[in-house]
């Protein structure tokens, strides 16, 4: 009898890296998201981005563009000026963010190559309000890499959601952040039971060897 388990390997040929609403809204200080964060949160969100987050994403990107594996982006967006599509919960949240306005690029430091797919988003879960899962199944992806912002909202939803689905999921733990360390680590805890969490150096080796393998 066969024993399943999340505890799989990436299988890079099988796999995609989706890094989550990693964009100017919520992610440059100047972001419309990010006016709405007091201090201690801004100073906690912007330093781990700066310090541990980006850098991390940086090396992900590099490293899943030399694997071949497909790199994905979420973003918040709507698909109208007014945003008269956004979720009911974006709505009342006040979360707004025009159709090709400055806040819903990705963040320049890690913006996507030419040919890279970005799926905008107007709900938590990008499995939610987009095609994401049609695309993935299209492209034979069963490995998917999580990593982006918030840890406990959307990154949070991505995990479950994508666990529901069927994919194996990877959450990489130094790849994501949020506006404080007790929400960062009390969603990691929280979902620990449908991903496999890895740091990001953890990852970077077992995608190597198992690029070189192949």
């Amino acid at each position: 009898m066969t024993t399943l388990s999340r505890e799989v390997p990436v299988d890079p040929i099988h796999a995609a890296l989706l890094i989550v609403d990693v964009q100017n809204y919520c992610a440059h200080p100047d972001g419309a998201g990010s006016h709405k964060l007091d201090a201690q949160q801004r100073r906690y969100l912007f330093g781990s981005l700066r310090e541990a987050v980006l850098p991390n994403l940086q090396l992900l990107q590099s490293a899943c563009r030399r694997a071949r594996i497909e790199v994905v982006y979420a973003a918040v967006e709507n698909m109208t000026l007014d945003g008269r599509d956004r979720s009911l919960d974006y709505k009342i949240s006040g979360i707004d963010v025009p159709r090709g306005s400055w806040d819903a690029q990705i963040l320049a430091e890690i913006a996507p190559s030419e040919d890279e797919m970005v799926f905008r988003k107007t709900s938590s879960s990008v499995f939610i309000s987009t095609n994401i899962d049609f695309v993935l199944r299209n492209l034979g992806v069963r490995s998917l890499i999580v990593a982006g912002m918030m840890t406990d909202q959307c990154v949070e939803s991505a995990v479950r959601d994508a666990c529901d689905l069927g994919y194996l999921v990877t959450l990489v733990t130094d790849a994501c952040t949020t506006t404080s360390a007790e929400r960062h680590e009390q969603s990691l805890i929280g979902i620990r039971g449908y991903c496999r969490q890895r740091t990001t150096d953890l990852l970077l080796a077992e995608i190597a060897t198992l690029s070189a393998s192949r």
